[in-house]
């Protein structure tokens, strides 16, 4: 009977095991030939790679590419071969080198988006909303809760108006002022947006693509000309020193750079500009060379029109770079090769992050449309050294790419020391907006940077910006005795290093 028995069971299992709904045996073939295109497109599209198969990157690539092998051939299941690939990409510690969501295949028959709605139809509130201004309130306060200190006066609430500020009168009876920038994009200051709708200028726009770009224009300056205010009333208050808390500021745009002019009298200098030897830099680099071209319709003078010259030529050489100039990096999964090592790093100038020129002074030219083309910072120029004192940057691990552009250009350029906390170490993302690549069998999506940011030193900055003044978190510590560890930095140390921020 157990024979006859273990003969029925042995025929069970070999009927299960050839019946077509039994479990396929899992495949890893798809997922390599998946990584295999993910490490080629980074050898051709990815800014910081180079960077971070340097020892100075703090990332051991040939490591990494050998632990997410082994997990590749270790993988019994499709979950297993995507949580290999997310350990690779999360091995770099790149904020903006990550994946987004993966979308479904398109449908049978697509639903065709409807128009816009108008904005200039609705009222202010629905009008802004309708733009994408979002008030993003969690930013609002401040990163430290310095508003909960004794001595210290909250002058604006960040909801109103676009910037929370206030002063702190310490023990030692010194005045510490601190402004909060939340965000480097406009579409989280809703309050400028509702001023800004009843502008002459706005309301008088023709189309609705004129309207729009007044509209933006119009609450630009204003943002500057608030932040400007901001500072010249705190001076006006008796601040001795300053603190600008980018801390949770999760970054923006080119204001990254543009505000810093703000906060000095001094001249400074935007960080070297690097992109990618790919297609992608030579649309970016070609978007330049337009506008250089506009600008010679706009009466340069000779000596303006001399710049135009030569940033042209530096500009046209580095395109050509870009689309003709080819290196392998399939070197990185190999072996480490010094930053500073003179090899190919796939990498072409591209000028400076605020623009073709890293510096030119205010009214540059006598001819503001000519010289932001050259130096985007000069558009702003009417509102620059609201500020001139002692400068601090107070950061923490969120504080990312533009608000690190800030942070990075301040400290050097030697006006400003930072204090808190390194921040988070995006960088330099997207020179220009390209679609993600798709990875072939999986489907999965990811975005990976086309420039990189350099600092003083030649490093990238995507390596985060380490703070002069360290606040790290204590046991035992609330996020108030922080604030107060931070404002008792600043007065020790601004004393000793007021007029010179450098080390």
């Amino acid at each position: 009977m157990r024979a006859c028995r273990l003969s029925l069971l042995v025929a069970a299992a070999l009927s299960v095991a050839a019946s077509p709904c039994a479990a396929a045996a899992f495949d890893p073939a798809p997922w390599r030939q998946d990584y295999a295109q993910l490490k080629q497109a980074l050898e051709r599209e990815y800014a910081n790679l180079a960077w971070f198969a340097s020892p100075q990157g703090g990332v051991d690539l040939p490591a990494l590419d050998r632990a997410t092998v082994r997990a590749l051939d270790g993988a019994e299941n499709d979950a297993q071969a995507e949580r290999a690939l997310r350990d690779f990409v999360a091995g770099f510690g790149d904020g903006h080198f990550s994946f987004v969501p993966s979308l479904q295949p398109p449908a049978a028959e697509p639903v065709a988006a409807p128009p816009p709605a108008d904005a200039r139809r609705l009222d202010p509130a629905a009008g802004c909303a309708a733009l994408g201004y979002d008030g993003g309130d969690a930013r609002v306060p401040f990163s430290l809760p310095f508003e909960s200190l004794p001595g210290f006066r909250l002058l604006d609430d960040g909801i109103a108006g676009p910037f929370r500020s206030g002063l702190m009168v310490a023990a030692q009876g010194a005045r510490i002022g601190v402004v909060r920038l939340k965000e480097f994009s406009r579409e989280s200051y809703p309050s400028l947006c509702l001023a800004a709708w009843a502008d002459p200028e706005v309301v008088r726009a023709g189309d609705a693509q004129a309207w729009r770009s007044r509209l933006r224009a119009r609450i630009d300056d204003d943002w500057y000309g608030a932040l400007e205010a901001q500072l010249k009333r705190l001076a006006a208050l008796g601040a001795q020193a300053l603190i600008v808390d980018v801390g949770r500021n999760g970054g923006g745009d080119d204001s990254g750079d543009i505000a810093t002019r703000l906060f000095t009298r001094k001249p400074l200098h935007s960080s070297p500009l690097l992109v990618s030897q790919s297609p992608t830099a030579a649309g970016y680099l070609d978007e330049q060379l337009d506008n250089l071209a506009q600008a010679r319709g706009f009466g340069p003078d000779a000596q303006a029109t001399q710049a135009l010259d030569r940033q042209t030529e530096r500009l046209r050489a580095a395109r050509t770079d870009a689309r003709e100039g080819r290196c392998d990096l399939s070197w990185v999964w190999r072996e480490r090769r010094d930053w500073n090592g003179g090899h190919c790093r796939r990498l072409v100038e591209a000028g400076s992050a605020g623009g073709p020129l890293d510096n030119l002074p205010a009214g540059a030219y006598g001819n503001a449309r000519v010289a932001k083309r050259l130096h985007w910072p000069i558009q702003m120029d009417d509102h620059w050294g609201a500020w001139d004192g002692p400068l601090y940057v107070l950061t923490d691990a969120r504080t990312f790419s533009a608000a690190e552009m800030f942070a990075a250009t301040l400290r050097n350029n030697g006006v400003a020391r930072t204090l808190g906390q390194r921040t988070g170490g995006d960088g330099c993302g997207f020179m220009l907006s390209v679609e993600p690549l798709t990875l072939q069998r999986s489907r999965l999506r990811l975005r990976m940077p086309n420039c990189v940011r350099l600092r003083s030193d030649g490093s990238d900055e995507v390596a985060g910006i380490a703070p002069d003044l360290p606040l790290p978190p204590r046991e035992g510590e609330n996020a108030r005795a922080r604030a107060q560890r931070a404002i008792a930095a600043v007065v020790a140390d601004w004393p000793t290093h007021s007029g010179d921020a450098s080390r």
